[in-house]
């Protein structure tokens, strides 16, 4: 359901983009985004990675605030991966700093627009400024009712896939034997634990490929690739992006009725 009238949540469309054309008893209930091409935009700018990230901050505000007043439920968003830590030091420790300044200023807007903030991932290794700056808006949101936000900060699928199996394996050993294995026991066991899984995961940039993000969640979720990068993501992008899943046929490996 929407939670505002659709002309105010795309006031201003492109030319042959009609927002009246989205149905509001299909919007998906959980979207999730890989934010890609942060870099390229500053480097067409001739600026450095970072700034490119710093840009980037405004289509994360915006997509958060469509994505709420569309009636999307939870909304994941791809921070930063296990493998990220691969990059130089001073782009890794800016996006760390960032990260917790960002988290910091919009608390309150999303406290005020009832979001409640998760994070998923591994935050234990996170710098302590960081670390606490997510745990403050978990703290300060975690009692409200409209659209969880999940922050991938330090996740990576194949670790989560990986923890899932330890605690299991650790429930095995506490219990004494082997509990019965099946899908919604490992999904208990997921960072995502009593989440609807995606039904829609769009990709920025063009890239197409997964990069280790929720790769259980996803199994039957709809891909939408756009080549915008993401600091030029807005609104109408995402409306394009809801548009095209309703458009497809979802049939879980049936056939189309």
């Amino acid at each position: 359901m929407f939670h505002k009238p659709l002309k105010e949540i795309f006031p201003n469309p492109p030319a042959g983009l009609d927002p009246s054309a989205l149905d509001e008893d299909r919007v998906p209930q959980h979207v999730a985004v890989i934010m890609d091409g942060n870099g390229r935009w500053a480097k067409k700018r001739a600026l450095n990675r970072l700034r490119g990230h710093k840009a980037g901050i405004e289509a994360v505000r915006e997509t958060i605030r469509c994505a709420s007043d569309a009636g999307v439920r939870y909304l994941t968003i791809y921070s930063f991966s296990t493998e990220n830590w691969k990059r130089p030091e001073e782009e890794v420790s800016g996006l760390m700093e960032l990260f917790a300044k960002t988290m910091l200023a919009e608390v309150d807007g999303l406290h005020e627009e009832h979001v409640r903030v998760k994070t998923i991932g591994d935050m234990s290794i996170l710098p302590r400024e960081t670390r606490e700056a997510f745990e403050e808006a978990w703290e300060k949101t975690k009692d409200n009712d409209g659209m969880t936000l999940n922050v991938a900060v330090n996740y990576g699928s194949r670790d989560e896939m990986l923890r899932a199996v330890r605690s299991i394996a650790q429930t095995a050993v506490e219990q004494g034997g082997v509990p019965e294995i099946d899908q919604d026991l490992f999904s208990s066991r997921l960072y995502t634990a009593g989440m609807p899984d995606p039904e829609l995961l769009i990709r920025t940039s063009g890239e197409l490929r997964i990069s280790n993000f929720l790769l259980w969640q996803i199994a039957y979720s709809e891909i939408y690739v756009t080549d915008v990068l993401w600091p030029d993501f807005d609104r109408y992008e995402f409306l394009r992006a809801l548009l095209a899943f309703q458009a497809r046929s979802r049939r879980f490996g049936g056939v189309a009725k």
